[in-house]
């Protein structure tokens, strides 16, 4: 597995590097033998403490997000590590559990966004009150079940998720609501 240990306005020494290194490798020979590839970038955060951000591609399709901050560089590894691995037991779980559903959580559909260009305006007056929008050329979109694309949006530590759905065949969506709770958008 390639690991990339990279430091935003913070020097990552060789005892820091070698941390990364054996514990993602672990977590990677535990869980996958064949994983892709893993990043942790450490910077800083707020209040004199450290952040760290871990994105791993384990597999075609599956990328883990994990990120904590911590007074310590490598406490804040730690801390995003556990994140990632806690995932990867749910993911594994997931799968010996429901082997029949696995095959449709790996199914992708690609979809391309349109960017918007924002227009410059002379005068601040003129320009209008809604934020800029920044599109994304180039998305995957699942072929799942609704508790797979729940799964996946954990797996991949964003907010939401659009899904093609399994059962009806058409496009829903998924997401983390202020509260906690999952929220799920279907159409007519």
């Amino acid at each position: 597995m390639d690991i990339r240990v990279s430091g935003h306005q913070v020097e990552t020494g060789e005892a820091l590097q070698g941390h990364v290194e054996s514990r993602l490798s672990a977590i990677a020979d535990k869980y996958f033998s064949r994983a892709i590839s893993a990043h942790a970038t450490f910077g800083r955060a707020p209040h004199d403490k450290f952040a760290c951000d871990i994105v791993a591609h384990v597999m075609q399709g599956l990328v883990l997000k994990g990120r904590a901050e911590a007074s310590d560089a490598h406490v804040a590894f730690d801390g995003a590590a556990d994140k990632i691995e806690k995932q990867l037991r749910r993911y594994m779980r997931r799968i010996h559990d429901r082997h029949s559903q696995a095959a449709h959580a790996l199914k992708e559909e690609e979809a391309a966004y349109t960017v918007f260009d924002s227009m410059d305006y002379e005068d601040e007056a003129d320009a209008p009150d809604s934020p800029a929008i920044i599109a994304e050329t180039k998305a995957d979109i699942p072929v799942s079940s609704v508790s797979d694309a729940v799964m996946m949006m954990d797996l991949r530590n964003t907010p939401a998720l659009l899904f093609k759905n399994t059962g009806t065949g058409r496009h829903n969506m998924v997401y983390r609501r202020e509260d906690g709770t999952i929220g799920w958008v279907e159409p007519r």
